[in-house]
């Protein structure tokens, strides 16, 4: 129960937290009207950069959500020209995380981490299809270790978010659902795979590491 309602939070948070309450403390002094109003603000921040454990099925047979949020669309398209892809056909599933999500993303199967390809841009609305192509991004190519199979996940910065973090390495094996980075405040993460049924619908409200996105 303590951790349910005190989660506890992302080392990226910690700093961000930190300037929050000594701003709220020193603005205390001086208006109580604007020092609830920093205590909001703590306050939100501190749940913003929540990181709480996830179970997943730990079943390659299934595809996990590797964000929270909502599903924004599912469609078949070219895969990511930066991955060489870009004459293969995907499924793709997009999830826009909004500034009240958790904002910490998982693998959504267990495997290596065959190439990182990260590209700078611009930091249009995550929800516009353009933010795929102009947004700053972060893509991986994780390959199954039982399977061989191949999916591509893709961390793209939204309109306020000003970082993608990394927390992974190329070559690193990873056990299905296992933290993988994070975008600071508001993002979407795609996810292009093959040959999988689609259990998720648009609209859905997922949790990452957990909710089922495909299966075999």
């Amino acid at each position: 129960m303590f951790n349910t309602v005190f989660p506890k939070i992302h080392k990226e948070g910690y700093k961000f937290l930190a300037i929050s309450i000594i701003a709220t403390f020193i603005i205390l002094l001086f208006s109580n009207f604007f020092g609830l109003f920093f205590i909001v603000i703590s306050i939100w921040i501190y749940y913003f950069f929540r990181d709480p454990d996830r179970f997943s099925i730990n079943d390659n047979d299934f595809l996990v959500s590797p964000a929270d949020g909502k599903i924004i669309s599912i469609n078949e398209q070219k895969g990511p020209m930066e991955l060489q892809l870009e004459n293969t056909t995907f499924t793709k599933v997009s999830i826009f995380m909004n500034v009240f999500n958790c904002h910490v993303n998982r693998t959504p199967l267990s495997g290596k981490v065959e190439e990182i390809n990260y590209k700078p841009g611009k930091f249009l609305n995550a929800s516009l299809d353009k933010a795929s192509e102009d947004n700053e991004r972060n893509y991986y190519r994780i390959k199954c270790n039982v399977s061989g199979e191949e999916i591509i996940m893709v961390q793209i910065a939204g309109l306020i978010a000003r970082r993608i973090v990394c927390e992974v390495e190329q070559g690193q094996k990873l056990a299905q659902g296992e933290r993988i980075g994070m975008i600071r405040f508001g993002s979407r993460v795609d996810i292009f795979f093959k040959n999988k049924k689609i259990l998720a619908k648009i609209g859905q409200n997922v949790i990452a590491g957990e909710s089922l996105i495909a299966s075999k």
